[in-house]
């Protein structure tokens, strides 16, 4: 019988870490503790909690973020991969400033929206976007890819994955697929659960759909909120050959994962989507979704001739499209493979340091390993083996990194897992470097190699400082 997670090493520990991190920080606990009086938790972005409350922030710049604390930390978080431009981008800044100029809230098209789509679909037609439409976020553009795939096909099951998260209203953890009743406020449709990465099993749980049933198949195939948990290609090749079997629509949800590859994650992968959804940095830091795919699909939503509707009062609004055209130019060819190969390089220092302290076994990759998951509904979630045909299963380590190029993840594993990933958490804000309280590293244009070295660094005094319970 394991240890209880509340009273473990990990959890003593925390208790510490966050006695220290109130001392640090009495003006962000203020403001949070009299924002309760106008909103629930006084919180209004529910990813944004952290116990035992958040830090405020004031200003931004370049890569580091002040909060009314006083304290200036590293952003290692870049707004959830919003932000990828770092803060205060002044190219960005300008094309807004001049946009503005000229007014807002036309209440009509404008010239922007014309050039936006244009770079879009040229740029990541290969994933599938042949024709686009504009929304307001990654779960708006999830929401109607959905909504299309409903009417188009006429049926009502959308296949979804364990640890996928398609949105605020599209949120499917493993813990609510093996229990459903858990309060949620997913939308309302038959969704059908299937373990990720998991051929055999998700094999299964297509053959006992009925006929003609199945609407469309929604994957992430880089699972950003999940932990940067990437799909196999297998996974997403046999994905899309159910699709065309069953005559669903294959949905490719790259609100994060686009970032990953100049025209799209699913192209450098050699799948194509029949709809892409798109978000996050797309829109050089201002709220922007889009969603598109094939011509006969989006000519659905053509006003002229469809009866599919699409409004949305700022679909189109002047600060985000003028914003994504220069945040494209920004982010070319050139700065994806840049990014990419920090974020590799990065990867290949941080696994050294698990290396190095014992917390990785032997394997033939070294430092370069990259650790796939295959869930599982039966038993517990494993890595994918390098060779097909390795019968053997290995657990996850107590602490891993997960994810490629510049997305990046730290994590736990175990009964105490969470008291883990908060404790480290904790440790990085005391260096004054700002992450995900889950671990979520997405790197951004404004992050230099030294800032990079003191990341590493702080993974290190971790790893020497709790290593005896960390080897237990």
């Amino acid at each position: 019988m394991g240890q209880d997670p509340a009273t473990s090493y990990a959890a003593t520990a925390l208790k510490a870490a966050q006695a220290q991190y109130i001392q640090e920080n009495p003006k962000s606990q203020k403001l949070q503790f009299d924002s309760r009086e106008y909103m629930p938790g006084g919180n209004t972005r529910t990813i944004l909690h952290v116990s035992p409350f958040p830090l405020t922030f004031e200003s931004g710049e370049g890569a580091t973020l002040t909060s009314v604390d006083g304290d200036t930390y590293l952003d290692f978080l870049g707004e959830y991969s919003a932000g990828l431009f770092g803060h205060s981008n002044t190219q960005i800044k300008d094309a807004v400033t001049a946009a503005l100029a000229k007014g807002w809230n036309f209440g009509g098209q404008c010239t922007y929206e014309k050039i936006l789509a244009k770079k879009v679909v040229e740029r990541f037609e290969a994933s599938g976007m042949e024709h686009v439409r504009f929304t307001n976020s990654g779960t708006e553009s999830n929401t109607m890819a959905i909504a299309a795939a409903v009417s188009i096909t006429g049926r009502k099951k959308i296949l979804v994955f364990s640890g996928g998260y398609h949105g605020g209203t599209l949120i499917f953890p493993m813990e609510f697929m093996r229990n459903p009743n858990v309060p949620n406020s997913n939308l309302p449709h038959e969704f059908v659960f299937a373990p990720y990465n998991n051929i055999s099993e998700t094999d299964t749980v297509i053959s006992g759909l009925p006929a003609n049933s199945l609407a469309a198949i929604l994957v992430e195939p880089l699972q950003g909120s999940g932990g940067c948990r990437q799909a196999s290609p297998e996974f997403l090749r046999y994905l899309r050959h159910q699709a065309d079997q069953l005559g669903a629509l294959f949905i490719v949800d790259e609100v994060m994962a686009s970032r990953l590859g100049v025209n799209g994650y699913s192209a450098s992968v050699g799948v194509r989507a029949d709809l892409l959804t798109l978000g996050k940095y797309i829109g050089g830091g201002m709220t922007f979704g889009a969603f598109g795919g094939r011509r006969d699909i989006m000519a659905l939503f053509d006003p002229n001739t469809s009866r599919l509707q699409h409004p949305g009062t700022y679909n189109n609004n002047i600060v985000t499209m003028s914003a994504g055209i220069v945040a494209l130019d920004i982010y070319d060819k050139k700065a994806v493979a840049q990014l990419n190969k920090r974020g590799t390089n990065m990867k290949l220092a941080l696994q050294d340091v698990l290396i190095k302290y014992g917390l990785y076994a032997q394997h033939s990759d070294g430092a370069s390993r990259n650790i796939v998951e295959i869930d599982s509904f039966e038993g517990p979630t494993t890595i994918k083996q390098k060779h097909s045909d390795s019968v053997s299963q290995e657990q996850l380590p107590k602490i891993f990194i997960t994810g490629q190029g510049s997305m990046l993840n730290i994590r736990f594993s175990g009964e105490d897992c969470a008291a883990w990933q908060s404790l480290f958490y904790h440790h990085m804000l005391a260096r004054k470097i700002y992450l995900a309280p889950r671990g979520y590293t997405p790197l951004h244009l404004a992050i230099s190699d030294s800032d990079v070295a003191e990341y590493v660094a702080g993974l290190e005094e971790f790893v020497k400082l709790h290593h005896k319970a960390l080897t237990s």
